[in-house]
């Protein structure tokens, strides 16, 4: 019986059934939409029950409408929760990261989630839906970077779970349209050759960073909620050769993004003493 590395190196991915705490990832979901629903009941005045997922998304969905920066920032703000960060460096990630051959994982790019419908999609974007591509290409870490993908609700075709191609993790880095996150592979691919995907809560997909994948289609009117996690292996000799290189820059603003904020007196408000109890 073929090693989880073994199979890993052979096919360029793992589906691996059950392999997560659910209340985990539960915890991850609710804390995302813990925050959201903060910005819902600024933006439109709507108090929602975040156990409602048709309710929570109708909310969703009319937030991105009526205030797509606020939207867009709070979709930001979730990429820092503290449970989804606790989680991407966790024991259980790392030993796994070990065990299909990263011998010294390093996180690549902040831990990543994702809400992807048609219906947060601002002037006819498809960034909701992204077409074949390898992350390599955006990370440009080490050779065997890994890329850990799990969707946070059950996910198959109809709901736009990933789809695969097996093996391609070894055809090379491909021409693109772009190098960044929503580009393409320009070369022509079969469309038979893709495998689809299909989640319950739980399971998860570690795949080569190499390996050629898209979105599926979320025909459907609900979220695809999910998690993305990259790694590097600090161990593999031309990431150390390049001088570990790191793709993604992160930088703050050259402006203020409130402009005048804060004045005195909303700072000493935040930092004023509080009124001893009676």
């Amino acid at each position: 019986m073929s090693t989880l590395a073994e199979q890993f190196r052979q096919d360029g991915f793992l589906l691996i059934r059950n392999f997560l705490d659910k209340s985990v990832v539960e915890n991850i979901y609710r804390e995302a939409r813990e925050i959201f629903a903060v910005q819902i009941k600024h933006v439109t005045g709507r108090t929602v029950d975040i156990d409602d997922r048709d309710a929570f998304e109708n909310a969703m969905f009319e937030f991105f409408q009526k205030d797509f920066t606020a939207f867009r920032n709070t979709g930001v703000t979730v990429q820092h929760s503290l449970s989804l960060h606790q989680f991407a460096v966790s024991e259980k990630i790392v030993n796994l990261l070990k065990e299909v051959g990263i011998e010294q994982p390093v996180v690549g790019a902040r831990p990543a989630m994702q809400f992807n419908s048609r219906f947060l999609s601002k002037d006819g974007s498809k960034h909701w839906k992204l077409d074949a591509h390898q992350d390599w290409r955006t990370g440009q870490g080490s050779l065997d970077s890994t890329v850990i993908w799990f969707p946070m609700v059950d996910a198959g075709a109809d709901l736009g779970a990933l789809q695969v191609i097996p093996r391609s993790h070894t055809w090379g880095l491909l021409e693109s349209s772009t190098s960044g996150y929503q580009g393409g592979i320009t070369a022509q691919l079969n469309d038979e050759d893709f495998v689809q995907t299909e989640f319950q809560v739980g399971d998860l997909l570690i795949f080569s960073a190499f390996l050629v994948h898209q979105s599926g289609n979320n025909i459907t009117n609900n979220i695809r909620w999910s998690v993305q996690l990259r790694y590097n292996n600090l161990a593999e000799a031309t990431f150390i050769e390049r001088g570990y290189p790191m793709a993604y820059i992160y930088k703050p603003e050259a402006e203020l993004v409130t402009p005048n904020f804060p004045t005195v007196e909303q700072l000493e408000a935040v930092f004023a003493s509080p009124t001893p109890a009676v």
